[in-house]
């Protein structure tokens, strides 16, 4: 975790600083399918500072990266025809940050 912040910090992007603050904070992010699908739009890129749970529905098709995920969540995520990925392989993959919505 504290490579991950340390790398965070370091990106171009305002988000990449935002999202570095709050995973150094002692408190983590826990968010559920649910509220994901309640608020996104189907082809957003979700980023979650933290760790996605299972529970609930997913039946939009979008890109969720997290710190972690529960084994229930993951299933859901690719039986939607999303995709999930870590913070790391989305700061990588996305290194200005654009187009992606932060939950948490």
């Amino acid at each position: 975790m504290k490579k991950l912040i340390d790398e965070l910090s370091k990106k171009e992007g305002n988000i990449w600083k935002d999202v570095a603050k709050r995973l150094s904070k002692p408190r983590r992010v826990v968010i559920n399918l649910a509220k994901i699908n309640r608020f996104a739009k189907n082809g957003d890129n979700i980023l979650v500072p933290g760790k996605v749970l299972g529970y609930g529905n997913l039946d939009k098709n979008l890109t969720i990266s997290a710190f972690s995920f529960s084994n229930e969540a993951v299933n859901k995520i690719s039986n939607s025809g999303g995709k999930y990925m870590t913070i790391e392989e989305l700061a990588n993959n996305n290194p200005k940050g654009n187009k992606i919505r932060l939950f948490g």
